[in-house]
């Protein structure tokens, strides 16, 4: 009867697909909490403070807990190294939603202050003088530092103070936007000015 059964080898393989990335990791934004919140909170005692921001005052995390519970929102806690910790009844969520609509706020009212550069010559033409002149204007509307730079040519070298004169006559006519910043000065064969624009 040899010969009659052969041996048979069965082989079987479990190839596990690849785990799918969460989207928290697919959009590359990692949730980061501030604060801890519910069960997570670990001091007997709160100081508590309400929805409506009132002041409840120091009860025990357990009642604190119901409380919160109770309105159908989270227990936060806000100063955890107060003692005892300030904890607020909020919708956390709605929370984080406002201090992200605050930072962005902040971040839009803050303008990149650049420094723009005007060029002046010495025989500069009232058409060309009118153009720079709105150029700055826009800048300074903008909130940006503008550098006045009047370039002298040859024998206008010479003349340094009538340059001087210039820049100030130019700088005059932004007087209600710009603030000179100390005297023009003289670089090279330039005479140089910084207005700065007025604060609102």
């Amino acid at each position: 009867m040899r010969g009659l059964f052969q041996p048979i080898v069965i082989s079987i393989s479990f190839r596990g697909g690849r785990k799918k990335r969460s989207r928290r990791h697919q959009s590359g934004i990692e949730v980061k909490k501030k604060h801890k919140i519910n069960e997570e909170i670990r001091a007997p005692e709160v100081r508590l403070v309400g929805q409506d921001g009132e002041m409840i005052g120091v009860t025990s995390l357990v009642k604190a807990l119901q409380q919160s519970r109770e309105v159908g929102v989270d227990l936060v806690e806000i100063s955890p190294k107060a003692v005892p910790p300030v904890c607020r009844i909020i919708d956390y969520g709605k929370m984080l939603y406002a201090e992200k609509k605050k930072l962005q706020l902040q971040k839009k009212a803050q303008k990149k202050v650049e420094i723009k550069g005007i060029r002046l010559t010495f025989r500069i033409g009232p058409g060309d003088l009118d153009r720079q002149r709105n150029h700055a204007i826009d800048f300074l509307k903008e909130g940006h530092t503008v550098r006045v730079a009047l370039t002298m040519r040859g024998r206008e070298k010479a003349h340094k103070s009538l340059a001087v004169e210039k820049i100030l006559t130019f700088a005059k006519s932004l007087e209600e936007l710009a603030t000179l910043d100390n005297k023009p000065k003289l670089s090279g064969h330039q005479v140089i000015a910084i207005l700065r624009p007025k604060q609102t």
